[in-house]
């Protein structure tokens, strides 16, 4: 048996985060905590997503209608858990990626082991963490933004503005040896995408991150098979069941906790990815230390890593995982190992 219990967080990103289809500086996660009967807490994190249909009060009220299978659930039996919070209640993957978070971080404090180490995995086999340059107001702005960065080797930019092409050229101009990544956010049209393709190419970008509408696979298809820059889907795909018919469309997928709705569904959709020969990456919404850790123990299987949500913040309010300089690190005490920020 255990016991349910849920609490609003209000943190604020360093500057706004603004991709092609909007953003904001100010986001609510919802912090999930299960007590077992011996008062051993586990917590997660619920980062909802309006994309997704989520806010911080459908968590809430997701929780709510799911409280009679957490509280009658066992925490050991993770797989039955996450399949029974499935069953129970539809999409709210956000609010089940909470509840999934809390009950690993219960049973690694209960076997005083952390996570990564019951999956049989090491840290020392993480990919470096990309850091998130947001759409700028103006060129200065955005080289102002690139400068905070410099910390960091590899760069994700966010695209998908009529501005493109003078993005590209003041980030590459700011940070010319820098491995640099682009994320459309699924703002192009094929024929965009392929002419945009073809100068960031020039530009040594790495690969392109969802340039098409989600249900656009036929174009997704089309735009890889022309394509000079490999393709990772993130929108496109967002459990398991999407990789089959993802594949030879896009060349990788990018998991994210938040919209798969729980560990085991991301181990799941690795595993597909691997089958069907496909490059993974994990991302992350606006997150606190809380919400990245979880997915920060999955990182020795990536290809590719963009755990940067906690580091975008003001005002993180826990110590987890860290990407300073990129590298991932990862807690080694019992559990998630995510203790509350002294203040």
């Amino acid at each position: 048996m255990m016991r349910l219990a849920y609490e609003r967080v209000v943190v604020h990103t360093a500057n706004p985060f603004v991709i092609s289809r909007g953003g904001g500086s100010e986001y609510v996660r919802v912090r999930v905590t299960l007590t077992d009967g011996d008062g051993v807490q586990g917590i997660g994190e619920a980062a909802p997503s309006a994309f997704y249909g989520e806010t911080a009060d459908t968590v809430v009220a997701a929780l709510e209608a799911l409280r009679p299978v957490i509280e009658n659930g066992d925490a050991w039996a993770l797989e039955l858990l996450e399949a029974a919070l499935a069953r129970a209640l539809r999409g709210n993957a956000a609010a089940r990626m909470g509840v999934s978070a809390a009950a690993h971080d219960l049973v690694g404090k209960r076997l005083s082991t952390p996570l990564y180490r019951l999956w049989g995995l090491t840290p020392a086999a993480a990919p470096r963490s990309s850091f998130t340059i947001a759409i700028a107001p103006s060129d200065e702005e955005l080289a102002r933004r690139v400068a905070q960065a410099a910390a960091y080797p590899v760069l994700k930019i966010k695209l998908g503005t009529d501005r493109d092409d003078d993005i590209i050229r003041t980030v590459r101009a700011a940070a010319p040896e820098k491995t640099i990544r682009v994320d459309a956010n699924a703002a192009w049209t094929p024929k965009q995408a392929l002419a945009m393709i073809e100068r960031l190419a020039r530009a040594g970008v790495e690969f392109v991150e969802q340039p098409l509408p989600p249900a656009d696979l036929d174009g997704l298809r089309f735009v890889r098979e022309r394509s000079a820059l490999p393709i990772i889907a993130d929108e496109s795909c967002v459990t398991s069941a999407d990789i089959p018919r993802l594949a030879g469309a896009v060349d990788g997928i990018n998991i994210k906790l938040a919209k798969c709705g729980g560990l085991r569904e991301a181990m799941r959709m690795i595993a597909a990815a691997r089958a069907h020969g496909m490059r993974v990456m994990m991302g992350c919404m606006i997150e606190t230390s809380l919400g990245i850790t979880a997915a920060a123990h999955l990182a020795p299987l990536l290809d590719y890593a963009d755990l940067d949500g906690a580091a975008l913040l003001s005002d993180d309010p826990y110590d987890g995982a860290t990407i300073a300089g990129g590298r991932i690190a990862i807690p080694d005490a019992p559990g998630l190992g995510v203790r509350p920020r002294a203040r």
